[in-house]
């Protein structure tokens, strides 16, 4: 079964930087796509960006040119770092891990605030 910890998330001040990580136990991570979600208050969750086993990197518009996702399979870990945050950002980040019909895996979340 896999397990997905995420962490990084905190408050800050609009413009200013913060780099989550989501950790992996079980199965082969190097096997998995890999998501990172977020769901403000009132909002469904929607995808922020993904990369898939290829590292092909996808972002939604919003985010595209100040957030990069990344993994290191030799950590089993996803990385989102954001920057130019601005408190529309402000949710609950979920990392996702999904392997074909086999693997749908979710964290507990990470809460981002950007507020001055």
């Amino acid at each position: 079964q896999v397990q997905l910890v995420e962490s990084g998330g905190g408050l800050v001040q609009p413009g200013g930087s913060l780099r989550l990580s989501c950790a992996a136990s079980g199965g082969i991570f190097s096997f998995y796509d890999m998501g990172w979600y977020r769901q403000a208050p009132g909002k469904q969750r929607e995808l922020v960006a993904a990369i898939t086993h290829g590292e092909k990197k996808t972002y939604t518009d919003s985010v595209e040119g100040r957030f990069t996702i990344s993994r290191d399979n030799a950590k089993n870990t996803v990385y989102l770092q954001m920057n130019s945050l601005k408190p529309e950002d402000t949710a609950v980040y979920y990392c996702n891990a999904k392997f074909l019909q086999t693997v749908d895996a979710w964290g507990q979340g990470t809460l981002v605030t950007v507020s001055s």
